[in-house]
């Protein structure tokens, strides 16, 4: 009961919001009573908690195996960027923005272990392609891996680039291009060209 009861309520986070949500809502979505629910998680706060840690770790693991079939660098970050995009549900209503603002604490958190995956995953990334010959041989690793996650977590800022101007699938794809171009040879720059024609195909 309690792996439905995180599924749902990761579900409904991720579709209406973390604030909008409330217990009640979860309870009658699930058919269940309240009761059962708080026999599980001691409140919403904790909820919320072991929410975030649910979808971390499944996109987490979804990740890691995209890793081990060893595309090329460039096909990999697509394929994440699309594993990513259907695990957050496309984020209509910034789930990031709210949990920051009403659950700092879980925010900071899970931002730090994303931090550390993200870092792990772009610099092996990066280290593939420069062996590959697809990545420039003068980039700075270390500052491209930062920068790249800057930039992911900060294109999810809805004052920045709000959804209704920019729609989170097309907004993930323009900036995966725009990390792209400033790192790739020409050799890289062929199979980025490819992959863009066949998505616009």
């Amino acid at each position: 009961m309690k792996e439905k009861i995180l599924e749902k309520a990761t579900n409904l986070f991720l579709t209406l919001g973390f604030k909008s949500i409330t217990m009640d809502d979860l309870a009658h979505e699930l058919g269940i009573s309240k009761k059962t629910i708080y026999t599980h998680f001691e409140n919403k706060t904790k909820l919320v908690e072991e929410c975030t840690q649910f979808l971390f770790q499944s996109i987490a693991c979804g990740i890691d195996s995209i890793r081990e079939s060893q595309k090329n660098p460039i096909e990999e970050l697509y394929e994440i960027k699309k594993f990513v995009m259907i695990h957050l549900k496309d984020e209509k209503s910034s789930p990031q923005y709210q949990l920051q603002k009403y659950y700092p604490k879980i925010f900071k958190s899970i931002r730090q272990k994303q931090f550390a995956v993200m870092q792990s995953c772009v610099i092996e990334n990066l280290e593939r392609g420069l062996k590959q010959d697809i990545y420039r041989k003068n980039i700075n690793v270390d500052f491209v891996s930062r920068i790249y996650f800057s930039g992911m977590t900060s294109i999810k800022d809805d004052d920045l680039f709000p959804i209704a101007k920019f729609p989170r699938a097309l907004l993930m794809d323009d900036y995966l291009e725009y990390h792209l171009r400033g790192i790739i040879t020409p050799k890289g720059r062929k199979i980025l060209n490819e992959i863009i024609n066949s998505n616009q195909s």
